[in-house]
């Protein structure tokens, strides 16, 4: 299993002001606190759950 297959690059492509308050902790959890910021986490079951809570906010990139 090379590294790309067990990563996820995520984009934050709308702001989490406004939102409610456990959608901008999920963002925070996440490290997304800046528009267009991409990261790179780990693929798993939570980091995947997490990304479907706020999906209408972020970008899964590359997958």
């Amino acid at each position: 299993m090379d590294k790309s297959s067990n990563t996820l690059r995520v984009r934050l492509i709308k702001s989490g002001i406004g939102r409610p308050l456990k959608q901008r902790k999920v963002l925070k959890g996440l490290n997304l606190n800046r528009m267009n910021k991409i990261i790179t986490l780990k693929d798993t079951r939570e980091i995947r759950g997490m990304i479907e809570k706020v999906s209408h906010l972020v970008e899964t990139i590359g997958e």
